[in-house]
């Protein structure tokens, strides 16, 4: 008799232990992923950034547009391998001189893709950062899911929109839009004024963004993957 309880009070415990890790399993499954938001590089190719590379009295050869490209060709890997990654460039373009393109869709493991279409731009014309931040807004669904924007740009907005009005109204009108302003400035100079910088930053943090100003290129790789990235991304296995 004993036994018999015994046995059906194991068989009780195994049920109990096991029905507690379907739980856990369910709701780990169920709980929102860090980073199952899609994003949107806004990418400035106007024509300041053939500048070279971080200011007038660099020493670097490699023009701003370089300096950044290879700062993404470092992130971007490890980024969209957890996240759905898209692009919108501003600049160069047959019509004005306030193009902005849609150049990819968030898309999975689109690191190829995405320095593909970086690496062919030509930078040109002027700088339609709104706008740029606008369509990429809409790209995102911005108003029925939550969604990021990582505008990189090193120069003001010249095209005659308030970067810092749209910020105001997309905070207004998102369900939950997160956009970040990298801005590619030098120490103790800048060709863009208080002015611009107020508006960008402001764009930053209507919408719960960052605004990060960047000097070198380990300082832009850096600003990536804070924007970019994933948590888990600075995680590594210990042997």
């Amino acid at each position: 008799m004993g036994l018999y309880f015994l046995s059906n009070w194991v068989a009780l415990i195994a049920v109990t232990v096991l029905a507690a890790c379907t739980v856990a399993a369910r709701a780990q499954k169920s709980e929102p992923h860090l980073c199952n938001e899609d994003a949107m590089i806004v990418f400035d190719a106007s024509g300041s950034m053939y500048g070279d590379g971080w200011g007038y009295a660099s020493t670097s050869r490699m023009s701003r547009i370089d300096n950044a490209r290879s700062a993404l060709a470092k992130v971007l890997p490890n980024v969209t391998r957890f996240r759905r990654v898209g692009l919108m460039s501003f600049g160069p373009g047959p019509y004005n001189q306030c193009n902005v393109e849609l150049d990819l869709k968030p898309t999975p493991n689109a690191a190829n893709l995405i320095m593909g279409i970086v690496n062919a731009l030509v930078p040109a014309g002027k700088t339609p950062l709104t706008s740029a931040v606008e369509q990429a807004a809409n790209v995102l669904d911005y108003r029925v899911k939550p969604g990021v924007i990582v505008v990189l740009t090193d120069g003001e907005e010249t095209c005659g929109r308030s970067p810092c009005e749209l910020g105001k109204r997309l905070h207004a009108e998102a369900a939950q839009l997160t956009i970040h302003v990298i801005g590619l400035r030098v120490k103790g100079f800048s060709w863009t004024g208080e002015q611009s910088f107020i508006e960008t930053k402001c764009l930053a943090e209507q919408n719960n963004g960052l605004y990060l100003a960047v000097e070198t290129e380990d300082e832009l790789v850096a600003a990536f993957e804070k924007t970019l990235g994933c948590p888990m991304m600075s995680q590594r296995a210990v042997p």
